[in-house]
């Protein structure tokens, strides 16, 4: 490739007219594991014709070999080659070519999720989970950037699971993109469907935001997080100073846990097998020591405990010798849970105890029933080491991570001595304990935004207007809402401190649909008034409506809907004609491939008056829809919720449950 063009040149010409050089493997960042042999020699002929169509058949004889080679080498048709020569990083938006500002932002976007500093694996296109895919090759993102810098807002973009379908005619009020990842026949979704679907190029798992282009970094998670681990220490009525939270999983959003842990103000101890992914995160300052040692981790942790510190130390092994190490020495864990990818335990998600990194990956392409073997092993072993330190007093929570469901199907001792609907584990998610009745019910999640000029004072100023905003209206707040007010308002005003940023200039805040609507107009004002630049909102699909996941964001229903995911077809559907930017919906994301669907969004605040009326429409029904849900399932919390919401908006008339006396059973 000419590295003498420019950035904007290379962006507009996509595939490039003439082949680039090949590129070197760099083995300096963190690869993606070699995938399973899943095809069968008819099936990889069909993956490589699948994969050649995207270039003109004059190159297909000298790539044909190449991407053989990665085929078998990788598993996957990455096609390595076509990596861009420049930065991958999201830039201000003004530095994007394009005749629509909204798709310029979608650009920003999607480089921000592909950033070093951010993606897990990034020669993969992967950003985070071990499998959660913005692309599944490099000819599927040129060809997308491309695209993105020709459209008029008077077009769409259909994304067929990584691949640019192309622009159709459409309108100013359209999404400029819908992106779908991931939705294949129900009976067509187990993971190794997954696995033959995503080598064939047809099909990719898109996790919740990383085939949405929403991913922020580990900060996305570490709202949720924090609030996560303070209630977990209010319900066993002990405050964090002193108090040890073990949990495992630094990669992708996981790493979010020491960081969240540090602001709790407890001790937190998070183990991670990949050296890699582990400095990352000690030089990003998400943790703040590294032990690779167990008796020394074990002193370390006794020394803090005694001393109240606050402190995140991460282990370079595997949890599983944690928890029995810390069950041998008495060493007192407050709180615990789980947080590696087990949503994907057979491609990388999860490791086995007593087996080296090298070892499990090699193992892992292969011999993978072996490595099945293996995983389900530990898993046993990880929850016969867990129930001993409840039997002690802890108090664990699966993270919405499958870890409970895939020791469940390991034969572990996860179940519950007296199953009821809704509760079949020992141990609750905690989305039923905490997130669920606490934030979900009254509407209150992940709202996100990312400032597209890049410029961190306008990040500083957007956290200045978001706090004066909830202030305001905690004013007016109800009871039963008020510790929800408080402890979001504690966390924007400590955002800058905590150092959050990694990639692009933005920020994680949970609000209720109020607090989303007030804040985005405030922000539209503000760049109307040119105190800041444009702004890109947008929320985890871990939401109050979103997602249909019936472990993890739905797992607090209990009028047996929890397995339909009729709430996140309607969640998209109506965020796609109330003026979302863009819109996505993905089968997986989480919790894994065939257990959850989920809808996500992305909205452009340009100071325009478009903007204002979009938001407002745009930005309760997107909340409101999941809180009506919730309602329905008799949630008392979420029908207070819509009760609320409908005296704030004449025009909402929701169906609310009629409540049974119990005693009628009896």
């Amino acid at each position: 490739m000419n590295t003498t063009i420019t950035f904007q040149e290379q962006i507009r010409q996509g595939i490039p007219a003439e082949l680039p050089q090949p590129k070197p493997y760099d083995t300096t960042i963190n690869h993606a594991p070699k995938r399973k042999e899943i095809l069968g020699e008819e099936e990889k002929k069909l993956a490589l014709r699948n994969a050649l169509r995207y270039f003109e058949p004059k190159f297909h004889a000298e790539l044909l070999p190449e991407f053989r080679a990665e085929l078998e080498q990788y598993g996957r048709i990455y096609m390595y080659r076509f990596r861009p020569e420049y930065e991958m990083k999201a830039r201000p938006v003004s530095e994007y070519p394009g005749k629509s500002e909204q798709a310029k932002a979608i650009m920003l976007m999607i480089q921000n999720n592909l950033d070093y500093a951010v993606a897990q694996h990034p020669h993969e296109l992967i950003t985070y989970g071990g499998n959660g895919a913005v692309f599944s090759n490099w000819a599927q993102y040129l060809l997308t950037m491309k695209y993105l810098s020709e459209m008029t807002d008077e077009q769409t973009l259909v994304m067929y699971s990584g691949h640019p379908m192309g622009l159709f005619p459409s309108h100013k009020d359209a999404p400029r993109v819908v992106v779908t990842n991931g939705m294949v026949i129900p009976n067509y979704s187990k993971p190794d469907d997954w696995e033959k679907f995503n080598a064939l190029g047809v099909s990719q798992y898109g996790q919740m935001t990383a085939g949405s282009y929403m991913y922020i970094g580990p900060q996305g998670i570490v709202h949720g997080t924090t609030i996560t681990v303070l209630n977990a220490f209010r319900k066993i009525k002990k405050e964090p100073k002193g108090g040890l939270f073990v949990t495992s999983g630094l990669g992708g959003m996981s790493g979010a846990q020491p960081k969240a842990g540090t602001i709790a103000g407890c001790v937190t101890v998070c183990a991670e097998v990949n050296p890699k992914i582990t400095k990352i995160r000690h030089d990003q300052k998400w943790v703040n020591e590294i032990h690779d040692n167990l008796d020394e981790l074990t002193e370390r942790v006794r020394k803090a405990q005694e001393q109240k510190e606050t402190v995140s130390l991460a282990y370079l092994g595997n949890i599983v010798e944690v928890w029995e190490k810390f069950d041998k020495e008495d060493l007192r864990i407050d709180i615990g849970s789980d947080q590696t990818s087990l949503h994907n335990p057979w491609a990388g998600g999860y490791y086995p105890v007593g087996q080296s990194f090298e070892e499990s990956n090699a193992m892992m392409a292969e011999n993978p029933e072996l490595f099945k073997e293996k995983v389900q092993e530990s898993l046993r072993r990880h929850a016969e080491a867990i129930n001993k330190h409840t039997a002690k007093g802890t108090y664990f929570f699966d993270y919405g991570n499958a870890f409970l469901l895939e020791a469940s199907r390991a034969g572990a001792d996860v179940m519950a001595e007296h199953p009821s609907l809704g509760r079949e584990f020992r141990y609750p998610s905690y989305v039923q304990d905490i997130m669920g009745p606490m934030c979900f019910d009254y509407g209150f999640g992940p709202f996100r935004w990312v400032c597209a000029s890049g410029k961190p004072e306008d990040l500083q100023k957007t956290d200045e207007i978001a706090c004066r905003v909830l202030e305001e209206i905690q004013k007016h707040s109800p009871e039963e809402i008020q510790q929800q007010m408080k402890d979001n308002i504690q966390w924007i005003k400590g955002a800058q401190e905590n150092n959050l940023v990694v990639g692009s200039q933005a920020r994680i805040l949970y609000a209720d649909a109020e607090g989303r609507m007030k804040i985005a107009e405030a922000f539209n004002k503000a760049i109307r008034n040119g105190e800041i630049g444009p702004v890109v909102l947008g929320r985890d699909h871990h939401d109050v409506s979103g997602t249909d996941s019936p472990y993890r964001e739905t797992s607090n229903i209990y009028d047996g809907s929890r397995f339909t995911a009729d709430m996140a077809i309607h969640n998209v559907i109506g965020d796609s004609f109330r003026g979302a930017t863009w819109v996505s919906i993905h089968n997986g994301g989480g919790v894994g491939w065939g257990e959850v669907i989920n809808g996500g969004f992305g909205m452009l605040l340009d100071g325009s008056d478009d903007a204002d009326r979009r938001l407002k429409s745009m930005l309760f029904w997107d909340v409101n829809n999941g809180i009506s849900r919730r309602s329905w399932a008799r949630n008392e919390g979420a029908v207070f919720a819509i009760k609320r919401a409908m005296e704030a908006e004449p025009n909402l008339k929701v169906t609310l449950p009629n409540f049974v006396d119990d005693n009628l059973f009896l």
